[in-house]
């Protein structure tokens, strides 16, 4: 089958890798990308994906991937993990509702009550509609991360 990406690296490039590899102080993922690399290239061993999956331990898509991560956006960008395009979760608050709980919280606490808990103050956002829906686990984050 033909390759799509042809991985062709410079002999500085080799080197680079050969060295990352042969150090081994690098994370797991960065050393099994850079000998993926090392085999695939199409002017050293020219393993198949198959062959690479197998001996590295890892999916021919992964294979597929670091290939095409080389070829489009270059050796660095094969190696390190890919960003992330946006959080897997939109914030349940910005930065002024964050405020607006920071308020409640410095404020006095309902009548009848010593201090604000978490469960009253996600119900009191609620009450003023700041927001439609909130947890206590979300109130106990903000909180903790604004202290």
């Amino acid at each position: 089958m033909n390759k799509r990406y042809v991985v062709r690296l410079t002999s500085v490039e080799r080197e680079e890798l050969q060295a990352l590899v042969s150090k081994g102080t690098a994370n797991a993922r960065k050393i099994v990308h850079a000998q993926i690399l090392l085999k695939v290239d199409a002017d050293g061993p020219r393993w198949t994906d198959e062959q690479a999956a197998e001996a590295f331990n890892v999916h021919t898509s992964s294979v597929r991937f670091v290939r095409e991560r080389f070829v489009f956006e270059g050796l660095q960008s094969a190696l390190d993990r890919k960003k992330q395009v946006r959080p897997s979760r939109e914030r349940k608050l910005d930065g002024a509702q964050e405020a607006k709980l920071l308020a409640i919280a410095c404020g006095q606490p309902p009548e009848g009550r010593v201090r604000w808990t978490l469960r009253l103050l996600a119900g009191r956002m609620v009450e003023l509609q700041v927001v439609d829906s909130l947890s206590h686990e979300t109130v106990r984050q903000t909180l903790k991360k604004t202290s």
